[in-house]
């Protein structure tokens, strides 16, 4: 993967315990939750569907803190909702950080050149910026205008003050190849992120826009003409070869969503955070009490389409490291 040698390392011996350990299940990320509320209203979302007095809702600092150590994930995720909107977020980040877990803040980043005095570099923390295309397409993609030059002023400002910055996107099936190569062109190449994840939109339930989400077909050719010419190498992609070379359909993974959990106002939920079918208190619960091989691709019709990095990257990690023809060529690949 793309990612820090240091970051490599920890999370390389992690898994390693884990194997020692004889641990089937266990967690890779912790995807956290501590708010649903956001201040935009993107068509692909269905976070912010949920009642007002549950967008009202803020997670205690204690209370996220505590679902990370209790799973014993080397590295978290914060997302929502928008993080930057709770008023205690640089709290969970400190707290997290100084227990040595990786943090990623997922943000719009609309708040961040406001809020950025709250929170200091280190090695342990990125702020992660949602881009989904360049300036026209990522405002549509987020319902208004102006989104993707703050965005942007905002990338420039964190990476200025000597942060890590990495970017998500997400593609749908308005996208084409094109659209991918030029905004991963221009965050690679311009705007020069950290690292940049990427994944094929997954149909949210109660998402606005049910029109636009990927197949698993669609999401081959995609990508496949995508990462052509070399395209995949050259881009500081954070994935593992084999995460890639999935989305372009060269292999083929059952999911391990339980790989990559989330936590939110409600509890841990199950299987992931794009499926809700219920809520438990403890992630012993989250792993011990539910049926994981009712879920996937074949197994459960909601699963027919997802090709998520949620369910998929953490399966590829686990293929590289169990091979090491795979590990060596890994290491090469992030050796540029």
């Amino acid at each position: 993967m793309a990612m820090p040698l240091r970051q490599s390392i920890r999370v390389g011996t992690y898994l390693f315990a884990q194997k020692l350990r004889r641990r089937e299940k266990f967690p890779l990320i912790v995807e956290l939750e501590p708010l649903f509320a956001c201040n935009l209203k993107c068509e692909g979302c269905g976070k912010i569907q949920h009642p007002a007095g549950v967008l009202r809702q803020r997670m205690p600092v204690a209370q996220a803190v505590g679902a990370v150590l209790e799973s014993g994930a080397p590295m978290v995720s914060v997302a929502g909702g928008e993080p930057l909107m709770h008023p205690q977020i640089d709290e969970i980040v400190r707290q997290l950080t100084a227990r040595r877990k990786y943090v990623f803040l997922c943000t719009n980043a609309m708040l961040l050149r406001k809020n950025i005095e709250k929170f200091e570099p280190s090695r342990y923390f990125a702020f992660a910026v949602h881009i989904d295309g360049l300036r026209e397409r990522h405002d549509a993609s987020v319902a208004k205008e102006g989104v993707f030059d703050e965005a942007v002023e905002a990338i420039k400002e964190a990476k200025r003050r000597g942060f890590r910055v990495t970017t998500n996107s997400t593609f749908f099936n308005t996208d084409t190849p094109q659209t991918i190569i030029e905004v991963l062109d221009y965050l690679n190449d311009e705007l020069q992120v950290d690292e940049m994840m990427i994944s094929p939109a997954y149909a949210y339930e109660k998402a606005p826009d049910q029109e636009h989400f990927l197949g698993v077909a669609q999401t081959r050719e995609l990508f496949a003409k995508a990462f052509a010419g070399g395209n995949r190498r050259r881009w500081r992609l954070n994935h593992s070869p084999l995460f890639l070379d999935f989305l372009e359909g060269r292999v083929d993974f059952p999911c391990t969503a339980w790989a990559i959990p989330n936590y939110s106002l409600f509890g841990w939920q199950r299987p992931c955070y794009l499926m809700s079918d219920g809520y438990v208190p403890t992630y012993r619960e989250l792993i011990e009490e539910t049926d994981w091989d009712a879920y996937g691709r074949g197994r459960d019709p909601r699963c027919a389409n997802c090709m998520a990095h949620c369910g998929y990257e953490p399966t590829a990690v686990l293929a590289t490291l169990g091979s090491l023809r795979q590990s060596l060529r890994a290491l090469r690949e992030a050796a540029g």
